[in-house]
């Protein structure tokens, strides 16, 4: 029987087995940020230990920088200690760092990629939930805690156990403003934020196949949300033409052999999956969500469903909709919106932005709408100057912030306030997530940018170019 992709490439790094316990799992690639490092550099410390690879390590601060005057100290303090405490710690272990204001910083699964860390077939960890990301390349990539930092700096391995395999088959042609976004959006809809708890998640078909690199990293990036332990997305020429040139891939004769071994690496014919599921591509239209997981989504064009029967559903969504000041049977079309956000790891890197730049331009942005347009790094930032995306921006009256986690969550200056109606392209709805009390609709960057010129929600196959 055949082997999957998931499959070929967690036996690959299983460096022991515990009989009815986890394996024992390499880990070729390591990310660092801020926030979840700390005390695992101080068990280090404690225990008199060094980095086992400090070649495998990578760190950036993201979750905790401004996203404007980055060249001035940080003044909040509970931010600027963690952020000062990863440089610390990188130059004391001898690890790769892009600091404050480095051209190559920025958000840590946005850096990876476009660095050449990230490639096909290897397994990757950092003390995020979203570095399921980088599965977009072939690669095992998944978030691990604290303590599990502490391990893998110490020894480049890791405990898990083996997740089961799923693979998600999307066939057929998308629609006309269909994103990358609104497919993940339909999908944790369908199958709920818990719908593949225990698994590790290939997408297939037609569909995923048609995606660019950084469509497809938006995707896996929310594989998260429906519970999975990661995604992953078997390589081909659009991901071998993505890394070519990018610095730290193999050059010269190390590239030609790790194209022979990535073109190895796609699920065989005869693979069987623990579980499979598939979908048409042309039922999906574009996404919101109207609750406060990101399960709770429907098309644009539809109406927020009846509350279930089963009681304790029932409560829990009704609690939702009166977070969001939303009711049942409501069309949340036209409804008006505060804030717009465009970035985080989901959804600030340049295609994003290029996709936001089409709807607004030569158009101007609603005067209702405050709107933070944060690149995922230093060098998505530099290539939207390059192309002039920039001034397409400035001219419709937005403003290009510098990189960062920004208004994903509320771990830096950009807090949305209390009772405010944000339209996010982030990848987490939760009550409190944006700030204290605000309210968010996850969205695409089209449903983003068309929303920013009208003032209200608005379906962005509605606004002419």
């Amino acid at each position: 029987m055949g082997k999957t992709l998931f499959d070929k490439v967690w036996d690959s790094h299983v460096v022991n087995s515990i009989a009815d316990g986890p394996d024992q799992l390499y880990i070729d690639c390591h990310y660092c940020h801020e926030v979840t490092s700390p005390q695992a550099f101080d068990g280090l410390r404690k225990r008199g230990l060094k980095v086992f690879r400090p070649d495998r390590t990578t760190c950036s601060p993201d979750h905790n920088i401004p996203t404007k005057n980055q060249h001035l100290p940080i003044k909040d303090e509970t931010s600027r200690l963690p952020v000062e405490t990863l440089s610390r710690n990188a130059e004391e272990f001898g690890l790769t760092i892009f600091p404050l204001c480095h051209p190559g910083n920025g958000i840590i699964h946005v850096i990876g990629p476009e660095q050449g860390f990230t490639q096909p077939g290897m397994t990757i960890v950092c003390g995020d939930s979203h570095t399921s990301t980088h599965g977009a390349m072939g690669a095992i990539a998944f978030g691990i805690g604290t303590s599990e930092i502490e391990m893998v700096l110490a020894t480049q391995c890791v405990l898990q156990p083996k997740p089961k395999s799923m693979r998600i088959n999307i066939n057929g042609k998308l629609n006309h403003g269909v994103t990358a976004k609104d497919i993940a959006l339909y999908l944790i809809s369908k199958l709920g934020t818990g719908g593949a708890t225990g698994y590790f998640v290939e997408y297939a078909g037609d569909a995923i196949r048609n995606l660019n690199m950084e469509q497809r990293m938006t995707l896996c990036n929310l594989s998260i949300e429906m519970g999975a332990r990661g995604g992953m997305i078997a390589p081909d020429n659009i991901t071998f033409e993505y890394l070519k040139d990018k610095p730290n891939a193999p050059k010269g004769e190390n590239w030609e052999k790790a194209l022979e071994y990535w073109k190895s690496l796609p699920s065989d014919e005869d693979a069987v999956f623990d579980c499979e599921v598939s979908f048409r591509a042309e039922d999906i239209e574009p996404r919101i969500t109207f609750g406060t997981n990101p399960g709770m989504g429907i098309g644009i064009s539809e109406k927020i469903p009846l509350a279930p029967e089963e009681s304790a559903a029932k409560i829990s969504y009704i609690k939702a909709l009166d977070y969001m000041k939303f009711k049942e049977g409501e069309s949340l079309e036209g409804k008006p919106v505060d804030y717009v956000f465009l970035g985080s790891c989901t959804n600030g890197r340049l295609e994003d932005f290029r996709a936001f730049a089409s709807i607004v331009k030569g158009k101007q942005k609603a005067p209702n709408i405050v709107a933070w347009l944060v690149p995922g790094s230093q060098q998505v930032r530099k290539q939207i100057i390059e192309e002039g995306l920039d001034k397409i921006l400035e001219e419709a009256g937005f403003e290009l912030r510098e990189p960062g986690c920004s208004a994903c969550l509320a771990m830096n200056d950009d807090k949305v306030p209390e009772g405010k109606l944000c339209v996010s392209t982030s990848n987490r709805n939760f009550e409190g997530r944006q700030g204290p009390g605000a309210r968010t609709i996850l969205a695409g960057p089209l449903v983003a940018a068309a929303t920013s010129i009208t003032g209200v929600l608005t379906d962005p196959r509605k606004i002419k170019s």
